[in-house]
């Protein structure tokens, strides 16, 4: 199974400060930053967009962005996405119908490609060919368009249905985890961890990150000694 990745959602940080933010959780050892892009039409909420993105890359060049794009549609946003400096494209198997063009599409542009399913979502939907083809998949434990929800846990079998498929991919869950949650989902095969509150508002982000990451190498630990 791939390596721990912590990926704070920075859907949790003080829009004000982002800059400032992603630096303080790279300095607290995160590896990616969580960046949910929504359009007020696939969800509705509006975040931000590429200009912030680009914004953030400037003043924080070492930044891997993990692009979550809750977006009706996502061929659309690809180009800008990679100019502004994403570095991972993740978008919804339920707002495309040609999703193998999209992953080829958004690889053209340099970018690792993600695709993620909503609780209502089977994790069929991802289908062997589309999986082979993505870098990362993505379980959503709550509904995408807000952050600060509780946690699904009935979304967790498809963590490990799709480990049992794709046993090198990244597998990414993004919703409500916190140090009560992420031990079920390291343990289903989960490898990247999207954490907002649990790390943001934690007193010693440091910590929040380190603690998550053990989770998931003891739940990897525990599937090696098997």
């Amino acid at each position: 199974m791939p390596k721990a990745i912590i990926s704070p959602s920075v859907l949790a940080s003080d829009f004000g400060q982002l800059s400032a933010e992603c630096k303080r959780m790279i300095k607290s050892g995160a590896d990616w930053l969580h960046m949910d892009i929504m359009d007020g039409h696939f969800v509705p909420n509006i975040t931000m967009g590429a200009p912030i993105l680009s914004c953030i890359k400037k003043g924080v060049p070492e930044i891997f962005m993990d692009c979550h794009m809750m977006v009706a549609q996502p061929e659309k946003w690809v180009d800008d996405i990679a100019d502004a400096g994403g570095a991972l494209y993740c978008f919804h198997i339920e707002a495309t119908d040609s999703p193998l063009p999209l992953i080829a599409q958004i690889k053209a542009r340099g970018m690792k490609a993600g695709v993620a399913v909503s609780p209502d979502t089977t994790s069929a939907a991802i289908t062997d060919e589309i999986g082979e083809a993505a870098d990362m998949l993505l379980v959503m434990t709550v509904y995408p368009g807000r952050g600060g929800q509780k946690f699904i846990e009935r979304c967790v079998p498809k963590v490990a249905e799709l480990r049992s498929r794709f046993p090198n991919k990244d597998i990414e869950v993004d919703g409500g985890v916190s140090p009560a949650t992420v031990g079920v989902c390291a343990d289903a095969g989960s490898n990247v961890i999207v954490a907002g509150t649990a790390i943001f508002g934690s007193k010693d982000p440091g910590q929040a990150i380190k603690s998550l990451k053990e989770a998931v190498d003891l739940a990897q630990a525990r599937l090696h000694a098997h």
